[in-house]
């Protein structure tokens, strides 16, 4: 078996989350790849998958014009089984991952009812809890295979129900139903804020006010996706919303974060042409993330170019978390350089208190919703993966909430205040270097 096998399997261990949308209909046309990976689920002990296949055909352009049906097939092979196939493939590069005992074998091309109409219909109870991932394989070299497949996955609640979502996603529209109501108290809460400070408030308030209003659709929409998927199979269109939502918010989130690194509006009311450029730059970059992300989402690692959606989904992130970086850091370095000449020790030294302190505060959240959140998702047992979604929750929550905090309307901001006692002590501290990156 070729290795483009092993790099999918691995693949599998590592990168492909579990699915969201667990009734999927999908076509393959022509496909010659010796294996194709469909989705991964996580079952209980009630769990069930059913697979229907139609219009089947199957075009050998090797000397053999009629390939051997029962070297084409669908399994089901969990996270512990892997590196066993993995060994197997590598002592023999021609062994068919179908006859691996290590695997749960569904049917194959055998058990096709007769041509023209080759079709299949069969559901399999899942008798072994485990997270499992749902593959076709094709052991028959030069051969292309056709097909339209069903997929239907899921879990019987106590009272008989069936439940879509994965053993260890179930939780999620409680989940973000609570965090909706979070936000929602949040914008609450800052509404008024801005209300009791009007003399004090500037554009980049009514904008972090928005940015708590669409974080807050966000997060409904989520909730009644990930509903709908639990209780029919399916968003019922929800998912456009989210994704709707979901890509203001994160285009709005940066956008905030480049503003307030500028200090645009409470500091000055203009961005300076690099700082524009930033925005340039970000903004797009952040489509292009976001048509990666339904791709991702919408579709699933059976199609051919899954893989690279995803790389380009990485690098485009980790440009535009570098990117926001940079205005902090200029505006560090300009209000060093001011310090300097324009004799206002203490209020500057607040104002660098202020950046370096934002500074790592966005430095935290982008390593934790980045590394950590990605590394629990891959360590925590297939039953636990919503503790994953938890923590993001959570630590986006904190950090609006010290952002707001640190950039509040208030005439009195600590941050602002000035002491003409503490002048001389202010100017003292900016010669040191701590401020310094």
């Amino acid at each position: 078996m070729p290795l483009s096998v092993v790099f999918i399997l691995l693949l599998l261990a590592v990168v492909v989350p579990p699915s969201t949308a667990e009734i999927k209909s999908l076509v393959i046309s022509d496909d010659a790849r010796p294996m194709i990976l469909f989705e991964k689920f996580g079952f209980t002990h009630t769990g069930h998958v059913t697979v229907s296949i139609s219009s089947v055909s199957v075009v050998s352009t090797s000397s053999d014009p009629n390939p051997e049906a029962s070297r084409l097939g669908f399994f089901l092979l969990s996270e512990e089984s892997l590196l066993q196939v993995l060994l197997e493939i590598q002592q023999n590069p021609r062994f068919c991952v179908l006859d691996s005992h290590y695997v749960t074998h569904l049917f194959t091309f055998r058990d096709l009812s007769p041509p023209p109409n080759s079709r299949f219909n069969q559901s399999y109870p899942v008798t072994s809890p485990n997270e499992y991932s749902l593959f076709f394989a094709n052991c028959v070299p030069e051969t292309k295979v056709s097909m339209a497949v069903r997929t239907e996955m899921y879990n019987k609640d106590p009272n008989g129900s069936k439940d879509y979502l994965p053993a260890g996603s179930t939780q999620l529209p409680t989940l973000y139903s609570f965090f909706f109501l979070c936000y929602v108290a949040f914008l609450g809460f800052w509404s008024y804020t801005c209300w009791t400070n009007k003399q004090t408030v500037h554009r980049i308030h009514l904008l972090m006010a928005g940015l708590l209003l669409i974080k807050s659709l966000n997060l409904i929409c989520a909730a009644e996706d990930k509903h709908y998927v639990k209780i029919t199979g399916t968003p019922h269109g929800w998912d456009i919303l989210f994704y709707i939502f979901q890509f203001i918010r994160v285009v709005l989130l940066f956008t905030v974060i480049i503003l307030i690194g500028t200090g645009w509006s409470f500091l000055k009311p203009f961005l300076q042409e690099k700082e524009k450029n930033v925005l340039i730059i970000v903004i797009p970059l952040q489509v292009l993330a976001n048509i990666a992300s339904i791709v991702i989402g919408e579709t699933g690692p059976f199609i051919k170019d899954w893989v690279t959606w995803n790389q380009v989904f990485l690098l485009v992130d980790i440009i535009c978390c570098c990117a926001i970086i940079f205005p902090i850091v200029w505006s560090i370095r300009s209000l060093r350089e001011t310090s300097k000449t324009d004799g206002k020790a203490a209020r500057n030294l607040s104002k660098l208190t202020l950046f370096r302190q934002f500074y790592i505060v966005v430095i935290g959240y982008l390593y934790f919703t980045r590394i950590v959140v990605f590394a629990l998702k891959t360590i925590a047992a297939y039953k636990y993966q919503w503790v994953s979604f938890a923590a993001e929750e959570i630590v986006s929550l904190v950090f609006y909430v010290i952002m707001f905090h640190m950039f509040r309307p208030e005439e009195k901001n600590e941050y602002f205040a000035v002491d003409d006692d503490e002048e001389e002590a202010a100017a003292l501290a900016l010669r040191d270097e701590e401020f310094e990156l």
